[in-house]
């Protein structure tokens, strides 16, 4: 859909130069600053181009879908064996997948086409959500089944994001990638909070298949819209051979991947801030603890709700409010500010005797991470050149999908030592002085301008 032209902001590039990528590096001339309240809210100078716009709606209508698969599968697990366990079970057999494509699939996403890599890749996705309403709809209550649709599906979508994600500094100027990384967060914590919301009301009323079946539908409108993308091949002839067909990517290129980013020392301080703030920093496994004890007077499950939303809640609204920072030049130094401040929020929580505080602190933790999201995602498509950013979406999916996880563990330990919320707190207060001594460490990180 076209916007309208009302100011010079808004004014679209004509169909022939939007429907091509803009390379590497491109840049336009800096606008002027938005006058008024505009320069506070969301910068969505990238919706003007077209091919991003088609990216970043596919992922609007997959961002609730997708949710809709990771609420079902847990229940359908539950209600046939009425174990959480064999819900962590399933949890954990889709990691190892993950991990092992995402890495793979960075590779193979700098050695080939990505736009042909996500439309093979967002088939697959489809064609598991077919499998998980066609298995759901006949009643086979098969765990294995289950756990084996899980891990493929994830190893699809752990080829997909280094792709999807690499593709995005192709598609917008170098300048509005900040703003890019903006709109496509906001709209992936909308869908964490919208979907499990629209899961709970309609499995009610239209079943449990019919999460998958709607699931699958949203994919075939992100692969109308990835259809649509302009071809995205290799910039450098380092990604193709000696015949100039595409490379085959190895595991030898994975640990190429590894000492690149060992070698940038901004690309590592990057990864090592996410690292930091998600293990030491991510309580989400004392939640149901909290809920039943700490804040029991509010309702355990009231409660439950609130701690689980709260985040996400804080990250979109952050996301909305991204004028405020999206145009930051020190790149570096907003991520420190922003684990800094996630760690001090975390912190807070965990001091929080009253639930409506401890809310108000995982929200503003929310608004941290966004912001920590915004500018670690714009390092790692700037600092690195496009022939190794498909490998480095791909460890920053390893580092999304397995900090968390580990944070669990670790935080789940600490709360039967310590109780849980000295080690929500002192978890806050390790993010923040580990943070501050990376930025001690390393000035150039603090110091980093794209």
């Amino acid at each position: 859909m076209e916007t309208a032209r009302s100011s010079d902001d808004d004014i679209e590039p004509t169909a022939a130069d939007d429907d091509a990528p803009l390379g590497a590096g491109d840049t336009d001339a800096a606008p002027p600053p938005r006058p008024g309240w505009r320069r506070w809210v969301m910068d969505i100078r990238p919706l003007r181009h077209r091919p991003f716009r088609r990216l970043w709606s596919s992922t609007t209508v997959t961002a609730i879908g997708s949710q809709l698969t990771a609420v079902a599968v847990p229940k359908q697990i539950y209600d046939i064996t009425g174990s959480s366990a064999w819900v962590g079970y399933a949890s954990f057999a889709g990691l190892l997948p993950l991990v092992v494509f995402a890495l793979w699939g960075g590779v193979v996403a700098d050695r080939m086409d990505r736009r042909t890599l996500m439309l093979v890749t967002n088939v697959g996705i489809a064609v598991t959500s077919v499998l998980f309403w066609a298995q759901s709809f006949a009643g086979l209550d098969s765990v294995a089944l289950l756990m084996v649709l899980l891990a493929v599906q994830q190893g699809f979508f752990g080829m997909n994001s280094p792709a999807r994600s690499a593709s995005v500094a192709r598609l917008v100027p170098a300048d509005e990638l900040p703003a890019a990384g903006a709109l496509q967060s906001t709209v992936a914590q909308t869908g964490m909070i919208l979907g499990p919301l629209l899961a709970g009301a309609l499995i009610p009323v239209l079943g449990l298949p019919a999460l998958y079946l709607i699931d699958a539908v949203a994919l075939c409108v992100t692969l109308w819209a990835v259809w649509r993308l302009p071809a995205l091949p290799p910039l450098t002839e380092g990604a193709t051979g000696a015949e100039g067909g595409a490379r085959r990517g190895g595991w030898r290129d994975v640990v190429d991947g590894f000492r690149y980013i060992a070698a940038h020392r901004i690309l590592l301080m990057s990864f090592l801030a996410d690292i930091i703030a998600m293990v030491f920093g991510m309580p989400r496994a004392l939640f149901p603890q909290l809920a039943a004890h700490t804040y029991a007077p509010w309702g355990e499950g009231f409660a439950l709700g609130l701690l689980f939303a709260a985040i996400p809640l804080g990250a979109v609204a952050g996301g909305l409010l991204s004028g405020t920072f999206s145009r930051a030049r020190r790149h570096g130094l907003m991520v420190i500010a922003a684990v800094v401040a996630w760690g001090v929020a975390i912190t807070g929580f965990g001091l929080s005797l009253n639930l409506w505080w401890a809310v108000a602190f995982l929200a503003l933790a929310g608004v941290a991470d966004m912001v920590s999201m915004v500018f670690r995602g714009t390092i790692l498509q700037a600092a690195a050149t496009d022939d190794m950013r498909g490998r480095m979406q791909g460890v920053f999916t390893v580092v999304v999908a397995g900090g968390p996880r580990i944070a669990d563990l670790l935080h789940g330990t600490a709360g039967s030592l310590l109780g849980t919320r000295a080690a929500v707190a002192a978890g806050g207060l390790l993010v923040a002085v580990s943070t501050l001594g990376l930025a001690v460490a390393v000035p150039a990180f603090r110091r980093y301008t794209p």
